[in-house]
């Protein structure tokens, strides 16, 4: 890479005519072709960057670690890095509330940029969503007041597929280590806040590595699921990333069909991948909380019913009847609002009805985002 040329002395004064030696003069290149070394350093990289999002388009803290994805670390109050592709970046919230970002590795600033919006899903106002909800819902309308901002993310399929098949029967802890672990295996870009990050490693990567070494690694019967995936996905024609982004274009049963076709993967951890990577925005992801969520509000005929997949689908049908298209986004965040974390922050009459006790789920693939995946 050719270095800058240093700038060219001033003239000389009369003053300085008297110098006994000369200037120093800059070191001379090895290369007769290059220009001479500069002693200057490299520009810093830029400052944090306003993104333009407030927050009521984008709460940090209620949509990274609230479980759509385990590779976000909180690095700072307010501040939480990540990659997406081969960019490594930061985002936090500035005193107003807003949100601002802070490049910290990209081949392409301009690239890294449009990378973060795609995956922040930018394109869809919270908004406006959140008034016809709001319209449409009480309940809705209040939660909204306490918890605004919490957005549904864009991110890669192959990535959120391979974190999803790590969810099965498991706790967000041990889920975290074995997504740390396989993305350990991709391009290190950097460290921040004492964590290291990683490219996620392609379909060509994942597939060098054993079942027998994910089983040493501590991933237990998921290991199968996920050398299993990976060899459906290398088979497809075109290249299974290419499969999954296709399915962004199909309805979401097809879609779920297709998911469910690979090793490991069910029907609610295919609503999770949908929802979350693909697209299908009104992908009802049904555990022990949404269930007893809907008991509670939106079937209470149900209440104290046995949860089976036929139920789960009349679940996913009643929200999209009551919130639309985008059915996903509201149950993403009257989930969040269940969540004990979040509860602690509400007002005491969200909670004035009594509890209801967890149903049996079925199906043991669910993504059940409170501490545990069951």
């Amino acid at each position: 890479m050719k270095r800058p040329r240093p700038p060219s002395p001033p003239p000389l004064s009369p003053a300085s005519t008297k110098q006994t030696s000369p200037p120093p003069r800059p070191l001379k290149s090895l290369h007769p072709n290059t220009p001479p070394i500069s002693s200057k350093k490299p520009k810093s990289h830029p400052k944090w960057v306003p993104l333009n999002l407030s927050q009521t388009e984008l709460s940090l803290p209620l949509t990274f670690p609230t479980g759509q994805t385990f590779r976000w670390k909180q690095t700072g109050p307010l501040q939480y890095t990540g990659t997406i592709g081969p960019h490594l970046l930061s985002l936090k919230h500035l005193q107003n509330g807003d949100v601002s970002y802070f490049i910290h590795f990209t081949p392409s600033e301009s690239a890294a940029k449009l990378a973060l919006l795609d995956f922040l899903n930018v394109s869809i106002s919270l908004a406006n969503l959140w008034e016809v909800f709001s319209e449409n819902d009480s309940r809705f309308a209040e939660l909204a007041k306490y918890l605004k901002g919490a957005r549904v993310l864009r991110q890669d399929p192959v990535e959120c597929l391979v974190q999803f098949l790590c969810s099965s029967n498991n706790n967000i802890g041990r889920i975290t280590k074995m997504v740390d672990f396989i993305s350990s295996l991709g391009t290190h870009l950097g460290s921040v806040g004492g964590f290291d990050f990683h490219e996620f490693p392609s379909l060509e990567r994942l597939s060098a590595v054993s079942e027998e070494e994910l089983r040493q690694a501590g991933f237990g019967y998921r290991a199968k699921y996920i050398t299993g995936t990976v060899d459906v996905l290398q088979s497809k024609p075109d290249g299974g990333a290419q499969w999954l982004l296709s399915l962004r274009k199909l309805d979401l049963q097809e879609a779920i069909d297709a998911l469910c076709s690979l090793p490991g993967v069910g029907p609610k951890v295919a609503a999770c991948i949908a929802l979350f990577s693909l697209d299908q925005h009104h992908a009802i992801p049904v555990d022990t909380h949404v269930w007893q969520i809907a008991t509670k509000y939106l079937l209470p005929e149900l209440a104290g019913a046995r949860l089976t997949p036929k139920l789960c689908s009349r679940v996913a049908e009643a929200f999209v009847s009551k919130y639309g298209e985008y059915a996903g986004w509201a149950q993403t965040l009257l989930f969040i609002a269940d969540l004990p974390s979040q509860k602690a922050l509400l007002p005491s009459h969200f909670w004035d009805i009594k509890e209801k006790k967890s149903a049996k789920i079925e199906d043991s693939n669910s993504c059940n985002i409170d501490g545990n995946y069951s």
